[in-house]
């Protein structure tokens, strides 16, 4: 297993070839010491058994497909489920894959680059998808872009899945969180849409304005305001550490896992949109370049 470092004034990054993982992410602050504000593991061997995909690299689809499959241009594609939900790109998706680290950059706008060719039919989708994705470092800010393309017609949905974490503390529930997302999709039991988007504002799920993330819990697709390529913002008052999300795809998944402290922020298209014609299009034709772009810019509180 493979790791690149990569830094500048602000920031430093730990991106490892499996999973094109973010391993670490160092905020450094106004004393100068560093608070890695992502979850992981110290030792990369670690992530071959990890569960939770921590600050992997997820696909061909991220999220959930259901009926077992989908059918494009009247074919139909059979994919791996349990219980009928097919999950974040099959039994072994792309955060379980070794990518090829392409290029690294340390100039002072830092970046690495990582690669991965997933075949034709590779957990039943059609086409050989190249996808790559970029890490690179701008000032205070992160940048993650993924892009793909396909040599025939198939559905893609890439995201990171960084959990978040802003300080030492053995809880998330005093952070303040603020999402600019009106509405989220609503879900069943198995947590695949229903079709239906419903607004959030006055219910448990309405974070329009900031407030303390208390005893909620997420698994959570919101739907991002039109035209505010700001999706988020979370706030730790113990470590000074404030965190803003921005995101070109229409969908945010907000995710807290049940066994330990932290938070993701899923920048994607909707789960299930092959199976819903309402839904934006997840479908890549030959020719066309799928393009994801997100955005983690840390700020610090001035102790002065």
């Amino acid at each position: 297993m493979k790791q690149v470092t990569i830094s500048n004034a602000y920031l430093t990054l730990m991106v490892l070839d499996y999973g094109a993982t973010i391993q670490k992410l160092l905020v450094k602050g106004e004393d100068g010491e560093y608070t890695n504000v992502v979850v992981g593991y110290n030792h990369p061997s670690r992530y071959r058994l990890d569960d939770n995909a921590l600050g992997a690299s997820i696909g061909r689809y991220a999220g959930r497909i259901s009926e077992g499959g989908f059918v494009l241009d009247r074919e139909r594609y059979h994919l791996y489920q349990e219980d009928g939900v097919h999950l974040h790109g099959g039994k072994e998706g792309f955060h379980q894959k070794y990518w090829t680290i392409d290029e690294v950059d340390n100039s002072d706008k830092p970046f690495v680059k990582l690669s991965y060719t997933s075949k034709h039919l590779e957990e039943g989708y059609p086409g050989n998808l190249t996808v790559s994705v970029t890490y690179k470092l701008m000032n205070n800010a992160l940048q993650v872009i993924y892009e793909g393309m396909t040599d025939r017609s198939t559905v893609i949905n890439l995201t990171n899945h960084a959990y978040f974490k802003l300080d030492d503390n053995p809880y998330i529930d005093e952070y303040d969180l603020q999402l600019n997302c009106p509405y989220r999709l609503e879900t069943k039991d198995n947590l695949l849409p229903t079709g239906d988007i419903i607004p959030v504002r006055k219910t448990e799920f309405d974070f329009l304005l900031p407030k303390k993330i208390g005893l909620q819990r997420f698994d959570t697709i919101y739907i991002k305001d039109i035209g505010n390529e700001k999706v988020a913002e979370l706030h730790s008052k113990t470590s000074g550490i404030n965190m803003k999300v921005y995101t070109n795809q229409p969908a945010l998944v907000v995710y807290t896992p049940p066994d330990f402290p932290s938070i993701c922020f899923e920048a994607q298209n909707y789960p299930d949109a092959p199976n819903q014609p309402d839904f934006p299009k997840s479908v890549l034709r030959p020719g066309d370049i799928y393009n994801n772009i997100s955005i983690f810019k840390f700020d610090i509180d001035s102790k002065s």
